[in-house]
């Protein structure tokens, strides 16, 4: 295959292992900077150019998208995306890892265990912010921070508050989180590659530093992870439209805590730790699967006039609940059931055999209208436009 590989870093560790171990396999790759590139939205069809010259034809790409250039550095990910080029992460899935509230309001939502976090803007809703946490000692992080970089342990409530309120007078956004004392400054790092983790390993913080980083200094080993945490990285990666990443976890007491999901993970600290070519892992999952990019389900789905995707939760109440998909009546409805999510559990193009159960939440395709006359407490809206009230604005 013909591989770019997009960095602004070419002699680094992980770009160098990364285009070592594709040349080794016979591909063709060039290491590309991500800044030199130009989108082309004037022709018929999606393109690029690169260094002013219109870019020749790739298999696929392998972004190392710098926390510094998200925003131009997934606008040029998106567009190999339009122009059908297979890329192991995409870029939503990069600009949901980049945003430490972002990433942890969707993961929350698919009930990956995470340190308890909340976010407020108002410095008086910020005592009882951190009381909702656990209270005192807090970690502090900035949105957007990397290597340990943004993130400070705040060992009092009046500290805390200090430390909040000077960030966000220089307008920083900041999250609080619960400080997890049982993980006593380790962490793990798992390497995602795909539907599985390729290596694994534990940082370990020095002296009275909490942060466990390699680069605040701490130190690494191999380590083997047992099932529920393997299961919470790959689920994690997953969740944010990965299958290259870092996961960072606690070492809870009751099980794996995801607290970051690295989009550009570093290689050199996890393969000089595990011994293990974890670069040729990544080339070899590209290789497997070039033929089949990443789409934007939701935009070709909803091409069509009064068609689109919606999700339907089936409740207690609903006469659904005993139902096989085939009984449901989805079909006579023109629906298809794309995906059946129980618990954490998701079942890909359902059977009809398939009985439905309360708390069962279906990702459907069909027309809009029949879906939205399933989904309860909302009214069906109409298609006729009301005229202005006689009062369109009440005084406060």
């Amino acid at each position: 295959m013909k591989l770019a590989i997009l960095s602004r870093a070419p002699r680094s560790y992980s770009t160098q292992r990364l285009r070592t171990a594709a040349l080794d396999r016979g591909h063709e790759v060039k290491v590309l900077n991500t800044l030199r590139f130009g989108i082309d939205l004037s022709g018929d069809e999606p393109d690029l150019q690169f260094r002013g010259k219109r870019l020749s034809h790739y298999d696929a790409i392998l972004p190392r998208i710098g926390n510094s250039i998200t925003y131009f550095g997934t606008a040029v990910v998106r567009q190999f995306e339009q122009m059908d080029v297979y890329t192991p992460n995409t870029s939503w899935g990069i600009t949901n890892s980049r945003d430490k509230l972002r990433a942890t309001q969707i993961l929350s939502r698919h009930h990956i265990g995470m340190p308890a976090t909340t976010f407020v803007r108002d410095r008086a809703d910020v005592i009882a912010a951190i009381e909702r946490v656990g209270g005192a000692p807090v970690v502090i992080k900035l949105l957007e921070g990397t290597q340990g970089i943004g993130v400070i342990l705040a060992p009092t409530l009046k500290v805390a508050e200090a430390i909040i309120e000077t960030l966000q007078s220089t307008r920083q956004n900041v999250l609080i989180q619960r400080f997890v004392s049982e993980s006593k400054g380790r962490d793990i790092r798992a390497l995602v590659v795909g539907d599985r983790v390729v290596a694994a390993m534990r940082r370990v913080a020095q002296g009275d530093e909490f942060r466990s980083n390699v680069h605040r200094g701490g130190t690494v080993e191999a380590v083997t992870l047992d099932e529920d945490y393997e299961r919470a990285a790959v689920r994690a990666a997953q969740i944010m439209g990965l299958r290259v990443a870092g996961v960072d976890m606690l070492e809870g007491n009751e099980g794996p805590l995801v607290m970051e999901v690295n989009s550009s993970p570093g290689l050199e600290g996890i393969e000089r730790a595990t011994d293990l070519d974890i670069a040729g892992s990544i080339i070899d999952h590209i290789d497997n699967q070039v033929a089949f990019p990443e789409i934007d389900v939701r935009q070709r789905l909803t091409v069509s006039t009064g068609y689109g995707v919606a999700e339907i939760a089936v409740q207690a109440a609903s006469d659904l609940v005993g139902k096989t998909l085939g009984e449901s009546g989805l079909r006579e409805r023109d629906i298809s059931a794309l995906t059946l999510q129980r618990g954490t559990s998701v079942i890909p193009n359902p059977h009809s055999r398939h009985v439905l159960e309360a708390g069962d939440r279906l990702l459907c395709f069909g027309k809009l209208e029949e879906m939205r006359s399933m989904i309860p407490g909302r009214r069906r809206r109409t298609r006729r436009v009301k005229k202005l009230p006689a009062e369109p604005i009440h005084e406060a």
